[in-house]
């Protein structure tokens, strides 16, 4: 491979670790290696772009963004793609959540506003993914004035194989046991990646794709090149062009250098 390549990286297991919460030098050194020879870098990422708080170390080598799981897709103010929810579908949805006392987490153009607020979202959240701008104060009505991105709903993954019938325009992205991430569904990473290349102008096969989870598995294989992370699932292992170590691991570093990106 040369090095004009686009990589597009999922952020929570794949650039920031669970465990430390940080991105590990590892992958600052790799990705700054990658950017000084000619790669193109992009996130791809569940996260709405608001709550992205863990980038700070390499903020100034993205390229590009795929958030909300390709609903909302950008490079710098110039918007890419934009696939929000249809208000029906939000609608049946949270009454879903409220009839079965679940919690959901309404992603916005400019907010994340919990539904029925559980102790899920903060330990989740809070705790686990480091997230620190939930808003409690805002109302959903108000909240909702703006289009609605993803809904990120606290059931498990039964109740989700009930639900989605309901909701054949919507799609629903599994990266955490204990909730999904609902969008509209011609938007998820994989579409995000092509409206991305087609953007900027990029030759899909020269396009690199990182992942672990569930809602990683639309732009693995629509990428050129998809590499699992060591700690991924083993869906998305098995459908990968390649598996690495583990983010903790020096998983990104060792997968550029074995495609000779570094």
């Amino acid at each position: 491979m040369d090095h004009q390549y686009a990589l597009f990286f999922d952020i929570d297991g794949t650039l920031v670790s669970f465990k430390t919460h940080q991105i590990p030098p590892s992958t600052i050194l790799a990705l700054t290696q990658a950017k000084a020879n000619g790669a193109r870098i992009y996130i791809s990422t569940g996260r709405p772009y608001y709550i992205l708080n863990n980038l700070k170390p390499i903020e100034h080598l993205i390229d590009g963004y795929i958030t909300t799981n390709g609903a909302h897709c950008f490079v710098g103010k110039r918007t890419v793609r934009r696939v929000p929810i249809a208000p029906a579908d939000v609608d049946l949805i949270l009454n879903d959540c409220r009839q079965n006392d679940d919690a959901c987490l309404v992603c916005t153009e400019s907010r994340m506003v919990p539904f029925n607020s559980k102790e899920c979202i903060a330990r989740i959240f809070e705790h686990d993914l480091a997230v620190t701008n939930i808003d409690y104060d805002t109302p959903l009505d108000v909240a909702m004035e703006e289009p609605v991105y993803q809904l990120s709903a606290f059931f498990d993954a039964h109740h989700e194989s009930l639900l989605m019938p309901q909701v054949p325009h919507c799609v629903s992205g599994r990266w955490h046991p204990e909730f999904t991430d609902i969008t509209h569904c011609d938007a998820d990473k994989g579409k995000g990646l092509i409206a991305m290349a087609e953007a900027e102008g990029i030759d899909m096969n020269h396009t690199i794709a990182f992942g672990d989870g569930g809602n990683d598995m639309s732009i693995i294989l629509k990428a050129g090149t998809g590499i699992a992370m060591g700690n991924a699932i083993p869906e998305l292992k098995a459908v990968a062009t390649y598996v690495t170590t583990s983010v903790d691991d020096d998983g990104i570093l060792l997968a550029l250098r074995h495609y000779g990106i570094i």
